[in-house]
């Protein structure tokens, strides 16, 4: 009955994912606009009152729009106005997110009782925002700060939380301000030298955000080391295909936010593996 209840839950929050991002980017865009701005268009892109809309029509959706995955297969991947296609994206999101949300509560690694009920659900919380910005950063190669501040507020709280049930609060507390330094810290060293031309300033309000997700140092080493991991595991087969070309640039930040997943859930498990194989005598 869980697993039904977040597959639901997930979806419909990877359906507001998919508005969220389109809002918060026509947003800028109409910001950015020398054209005269149009206040009711404005106000339909109202975050917290607009209704849903087709992103190329503007055509307001009725509720048989907007059911998760099933309007889309039921239209066909098209517009029921306009005709035109509806990106693969949607649906795509949906099911990912609800595939998180599942698996999240599959392979928590604390005991799902007590105030880790409360920390599981600022996770999922969390885990929301990490899919707007994945999407955003895949889509416009930004992570814009009204999405990564709010989220670094939520993950703040749920550190607050997490560290006030440690066995030891205090060691939980430096190990969490070491994760952040080494989380951001390693961006911040880039970005500063090569003055912004290797990684972007979102990447280092990412890293910082992800470390304070993660918890502790090691952790975040391995965040950094998966997400390169699959950076290239993406990039390679593109480059030999001639499908992009060695200038090109790729947003780090949708690979940053995937190995945080990973290593949210399965972290503490890759991390005793590790030291057994590599590292059987360290005391």
């Amino acid at each position: 009955m869980i697993i039904v209840a977040l597959v639901i839950v997930g979806l419909c929050l990877g359906s507001f994912v998919n508005a969220l991002v389109w809002r918060i980017h026509e947003q800028e865009e109409q910001a950015k606009s020398k054209k005269k701005s149009d206040k009711r268009y404005q106000a339909r892109l109202s975050i917290a009152k607009g209704r849903s809309m087709c992103p190329d029509c503007k055509h307001e959706l009725t509720a048989k729009d907007l059911v998760p995955v099933l309007s889309w297969l039921s239209l066909g991947g098209k517009c029921r106005y306009c005709k035109k296609p509806i990106p693969v994206q949607y649906p795509l999101v949906e099911l990912v997110t609800a595939c998180l949300f599942v698996a999240s509560y599959i392979w928590w690694p604390e005991s799902l009782e007590g105030a880790q009920m409360v920390v599981f659900g600022l996770w999922l919380a969390i885990l929301t925002g990490l899919m707007a910005l994945l999407v955003y950063d895949a889509r416009w190669m930004l992570l814009p700060n009204r999405l990564v501040y709010p989220l670094t507020a939520v993950a703040g709280l749920q550190a607050v939380i997490a560290i006030s049930l440690s066995d030891s609060p205090l060691t939980a507390l430096i190990n969490t301000l070491m994760a952040v330094v080494v989380g951001g810290g390693i961006f911040y060293v880039l970005f500063q030298v090569s003055a912004g031309k290797w990684i972007g300033g979102g990447d280092v309000r990412l890293g910082w955000l992800l470390g304070l997700i993660v918890a502790t140092p090691a952790k975040s080493v391995l965040l950094i080391f998966l997400a390169s991991i699959l950076g290239t595991l993406v990039s390679l087969p593109l480059l030999l295909s001639k499908r992009m070309k060695r200038t090109s640039t790729i947003p780090f930040g949708p690979f940053l936010i995937a190995a945080s997943i990973i290593v949210v859930l399965f972290g503490t498990d890759i991390l005793s593996w590790y030291q057994s194989v590599f590292l059987p005598f360290t005391i």
